[in-house]
């Protein structure tokens, strides 16, 4: 059985891969409306990563506290 960290990784790697295809896809047929889609999908992906990090780092603060 897959540790939790593993298939979240596993998860967010997929969700790069896809976003990365969406884009060279885009690129490829010159669509815009297709490469500003994917470059926001990549935003909220990085973004979501972020919001991950930091409520990580909070959950682990207060458990140092108690």
């Amino acid at each position: 059985m897959l540790s939790r960290q593993t298939l979240n990784r596993i998860i967010i790697i997929g969700f790069m891969v896809l976003v990365g295809f969406a884009l060279a896809k885009a690129i490829y047929h010159n669509s815009i409306m297709g490469i500003i889609m994917a470059l926001t999908s990549l935003g909220a992906g990085i973004y979501f990563l972020y919001l991950m990090v930091k409520a990580k780092e909070q959950m682990e603060a207060e458990e140092a506290a108690r």
